[in-house]
C-alpha cells in the first residue's frame, strides 16, 4: 500500500500540497466561529453597540462564506487527484494483466484479476479521495477544537480530553482486526465472480441439461460465504460508531456538569458554555469522519496489496541469453547444426503445469522445416494444445529446449516472438466488434489481405450475404454466428497477417467436410511458404500432413506420415479405421 501511495501520488504531491493549504485555512475558518459567538454574546452583546454587534456578526458570514468556498474548491482539486491517480493504477494493472504469464494468470485467477481490476481500484479512488478531503480537515477539527477550548475553559476541556485516548484504542483496536478481514472477503468475492462468470458463460448448457436448481444451490452457498464476511466485518467496524457516541456523550454530559458548577461559581461564562457544545459537536463529527476513514482505510490497504501484489509480481518470461545446447540433462542435447535449419524444433521437452506433479508433455522430440505441414492427434488431455502453448511460450518447458527458426524461444522478446504466430486457439474469442474488426484485430492490415484472408478461410462465403458484410457488428463471444461461422472468421483472423507459422488447434470441428477440404488446400497452395502445425480429432485434416505427432497422456507413441503410421502405430491406425472405415 506504501508503495502505491509513493509510485503513484507522488506526481501530484505539489498539487495536493494547494489542496491541503486551501483545506487548511477553510478547516480554520470553520473553527473559528464557535469563537466569535462566544466573544458576542460573552463580551459584545454587554456592551449594547448595534455596530460593534453587526461588525463582528459580519465576521462570521466572511468566515462562513470562506470556509464554504475553500472546502468546495480543495474537495474538488481532491476529487480530480484520486481520479487521475486511481486511473493511472487501474491502466498500469490492466497492462501488467495483459503480460503476465499462461502460469501467472492461473495463478492469481481471472476472476480475481477482474476483482482486483474493479472492486479494488474502487476502494483505492475512494480512500485516495476521502483522505484527501477528511484526512486534512477532521484532525484539524480535532486538534483545533481542543486547542480553542482549552483558551476557552481548561477545566471543561480537560474533561473532554480525558475521553479521547479511550476513542483512539477503539480506533485503532478494530482498524488492526479489519484489515486482514477485508482481504479475505475479497477473496470470497474472487470465488463470488468466478462462480457467476462460469455460470452466466455457461447458462444454455445449465437450461439444457435442468440443471438450473442446482446452480442456483451453488450460488447459494457462495452468496451465503460472502454476506457472512460482510456481516463480521460489519459487525466489528460497527463497533467504533456507537462506541464512540457513548464516549462523547458521556464527555458531553461531563463538559456541562462542570461547565454549569463554573457559572454559579462565577468562573465561566454562558457563551463559553454556548461555544463548548459547538466545539463539542465539531469534535465529534471529527471523530466520526476519523473513524469512517479508518472503515475505507482498512479495505484499502487490503486491496492496495492485491493489486500491488500484481503490479510488483517477477516477470517469469523475461528473454534470455541462450548460450547451452540445451536447458536439462546431457540427454536432452541434439544436433544443434540440423535443428538450427528447421522452423520448429522441439528437443527432449518436458513439461508439467503443476511443477511437481506428473509431466503433462514427457521427452517430446520432433522438428518441421520451413513450409511443411505438421498434424498433432491424440485422445482429450494427451497435450496437444500444451505442445502450442510451449511453442509459443505461453509456459516455459520444465526441460528441453524449443527452437523457432533455430533461435530458443526463451530469447525472443514477447512481441517479435508472437509476431511469427498466426493461431486459432481451441477456445478462442469473438469479440463484440466488426467482422472486419474480428479479422484485422487493430493490425495493420490492408483491404486486400483482410478480403484474401477471409476468402481463403472460406469465410468470404457467407460475409457476402450479411447486410454490411465485413463491417457488420458481432455480438460478445460471436452469438449471432454459427459454430462454424465463428471458425472460419477465426481462421481468417490467423490468416491475415501471413505469418510464418500457423497454428489451427482443433478449429475446423464445426466445419464439413467438403470446407473443410477446400480451406486446407487453400492454405497449402496460398501459404507454401508458411509452416503449418494443425491439431485436430479427425485423421482427415491431417492424413496430408509431412508428418504426424501421436500423443497418448503426454508421451508420443506415433511419428511419421500417414501411410507410415497406419502400418507401424495400432493407435493411430485405430482411431484412422474407426473414422475413415477400412
Amino acid at each position: 500500500m506504501k508503495q502505491i501511495i509513493l509510485k503513484y501520488l507522488k506526481p501530484y504531491f505539489p498539487r495536493m500540497g494547494v489542496g491541503f493549504l486551501i483545506k487548511f485555512i477553510g478547516t480554520i475558518m470553520d473553527l473559528c466561529i464557535p469563537y466569535i459567538l462566544a466573544h458576542i454574546i460573552d463580551t459584545v452583546i454587554l456592551t449594547k453597540n448595534k455596530g460593534l454587534i453587526f461588525g463582528w456578526g459580519a465576521l462570521m458570514i466572511v468566515c462562513s462564506l470562506l470556509a464554504v468556498s475553500f472546502n468546495i474548491i480543495a474537495n474538488r482539486m481532491a476529487s480530480r487527484v484520486s481520479g487521475d491517480a486511481t486511473e493511472n493504477i487501474r491502466h498500469d494493472l490492466f497492462s501488467k494483466t495483459m503480460r503476465l504469464s499462461n502460469a501467472q494468470t492461473d495463478f492469481y485467477t481471472k476472476p480475481s484479476l477482474i476483482s482486483r481490476m474493479t472492486s479494488d481500484t474502487y476502494n483505492l479512488h475512494q480512500m485516495l479521495g476521502r483522505i484527501q478531503r477528511l484526512g486534512v480537515r477532521a484532525p484539524i477539527l480535532l486538534v483545533g477544537g481542543l486547542c480553542v477550548t482549552f483558551t476557552l475553559d481548561y477545566a471543561m476541556a480537560c474533561v473532554l480530553l480525558a475521553v479521547l485516548p479511550l476513542l483512539g484504542f477503539i480506533t485503532v483496536y478494530v482498524s488492526r482486526r479489519s484489515i486482514p478481514m477485508f482481504g479475505g472477503l475479497q477473496e470470497a468475492n474472487d470465488r463470488f465472480v468466478r462462480m457467476v462468470r462460469e455460470d452466466i458463460a455457461g447458462i444454455r448448457v445449465i437450461k439444457a441439461l435442468s440443471k438450473t436448481d442446482y446452480e442456483t444451490e451453488k450460488f447459494r452457498s457462495i452468496n451465503r460465504e460472502v454476506v457472512e464476511r460482510e456481516r463480521k466485518n460489519g459487525m466489528v467496524m460497527s463497533i467504533i460508531n456507537p462506541s464512540m457516541n457513548i464516549l462523547l456523550n458521556l464527555g458531553l454530559v461531563g463538559v456541562i456538569l462542570v461547565g454549569a458548577y463554573r457559572v454559579n461559581a462565577g468562573t465561566s461564562e454562558v457563551g463559553k458554555i454556548l461555544a463548548f457544545t459547538t466545539y463539542f459537536t465539531i469534535i465529534l463529527n471529527a471523530m466520526m469522519s476519523i473513524s469512517k476513514m479508518f472503515t475505507i482505510l482498512s479495505k484499502a490497504i487490503a486491496s492496495g496489496n492485491r493489486i500491488w501484489y500484481v503490479l510488483e509480481g517477477e516477470d517469469d518470461m523475461r528473454v534470455m541469453e541462450i548460450y547451452g545446447e540445451a536447458m536439462g540433462d546431457e540427454g536432452s542435447r541434439g544436433d544443434s547444426a540440423e535443428a538450427e535449419d528447421c522452423e520448429i524444433c522441439f528437443d527432449h521437452v518436458t513439461f508439467s503445469y503443476l511443477k511437481k506433479g506428473e509431466a503433462n508433455v514427457k521427452d517430446l522430440s520432433f522438428r518441421i522445416k520451413k513450409g511443411e505441414t505438421l498434424g498433432i492427434i491424440g485422445e482429450i488431455g494427451s497435450g496437444k494444445s500444451t505442445i502450442i502453448n510451449l511453442m509459443m511460450r505461453m509456459y516455459d518447458a520444465d526441460q528441453g529446449r524449443i527452437l523457432i527458426a533455430g533461435k530458443d524461444v526463451r530469447s525472443y522478446e514477447p512481441s517479435e516472438l508472437k509476431q511469427k504466430f498466426g493461431v486459432v486457439f481451441q477456445n478462442d474469442t469473438i469479440f463484440e466488434d466488426t467482422i472486419a474488426e474480428n479479422v484485422t484485430l487493430g493490425r495493420k492490415i490492408s483491404s486486400k489481405q483482410l478480403q484474401d484472408a477471409l476468402f481463403y478461410a472460406r469465410a468470404s462465403e457467407f460475409v457476402k450475404n450479411r447486410d454490411d458484410k465485413e463491417g457488420e457488428a458481432l455480438n460478445i463471444k460471436g452469438a449471432n454466428l454459427s459454430g462454424g461461422q465463428k471458425q472460419r472468421v477465426l481462421i481468417a483472423r490467423a490468416l491475415a497477417a501471413r505469418p510464418e507459422i500457423l497454428i489451427l488447434d482443433d478449429s475446423s470441428s464445426a466445419l464439413d467436410y467438403r470446407t473443410d477440404a477446400e480451406m486446407r488446400k487453400g492454405i497449402r497452395e496460398h501459404f507454401q511458404d508458411t509452416t503449418l502445425v494443425i491439431v485436430a480429432q479427425r485423421v482427415s485434416s491431417i492424413r496430408n500432413a509431412d508428418h504426424i505427432l501421436v500423443l497418448e497422456d503426454g508421451v508420443p507413441i506415433g511419428y511419421g506420415t500417414h501411410e507410415e503410421l497406419m502400418e507401424g502405430c495400432d493407435v493411430y491406425s485405430e482411431i484412422s479405421r474407426s473414422q475413415m472405415g477400412a
